[in-house]
């Protein structure tokens, strides 16, 4: 649960910039102690960053405090699993909730506001809503530090994969899966 002073809503494209730099503050802090500064900056340039595909689907959140943008993140009923805007291979075709598994996408929070249940708060109505849509599953690409958060949370692991960045870089990230709560 969110505390009184903050607030979750849907992302609009005027957040954008405001987005761009918590994502890159949130990567630089929290991903230092499991990534190189070469591959969060790596990262920044496709990997990480704002996806306008969730925005316009109206499918990604932010919280707010005060006025200041301390969290992200959002569910897709795209192919794309991760990446912003500035990666080539993105898929935009729509997924069968009959079949195919919900996306959990791009989560990030501002360091100073980190393990105090946002990431939990947009979770929850990413879940909520992607089931209200007819998923019964949710899959997504987790970075190191993002491991034990979506595990708590019931997402299991599948196997690490090393993502390329760039000529001799490369970055771990770690599919995992869920099946919605109330879907057997």
């Amino acid at each position: 649960m969110l505390p009184p002073d903050h607030i979750l809503r849907p992302a609009t494209l005027s957040d954008l910039a405001a987005l761009g730099a918590l994502i890159a503050l949130s990567a630089r802090t929290l991903g230092a102690r499991d990534y190189s500064s070469a591959q969060i900056e790596g990262a920044l340039r496709g990997a990480f960053g704002v996806d306008t595909q969730l925005i316009r689907d109206g499918t990604y959140f932010v919280v707010e405090h005060r006025g200041q943008l301390v969290g992200c993140g959002g569910w897709s009923r795209r192919r794309t699993l991760f990446g912003g805007d500035a990666r080539p291979d993105r898929d935009a075709s729509e997924l069968d909730p009959r079949q195919d598994a919900a996306k959990i996408r791009a989560f990030f929070v501002h360091p100073d506001f980190a393990r105090r249940g946002l990431g939990e708060s947009i979770l929850e109505r990413c879940e909520q809503e992607a089931q209200a849509h007819g998923f019964t599953r949710f899959e997504l690409m987790s970075t190191l530090p993002g491991i034990k958060f979506y595990a708590a949370h019931g997402y299991v692991a599948g196997e690490q994969t090393q993502w390329p960045l760039g000529p001799g870089l490369t970055i771990d990230f770690l599919p995992m899966a869920k099946r919605a709560p109330t879907s057997r």
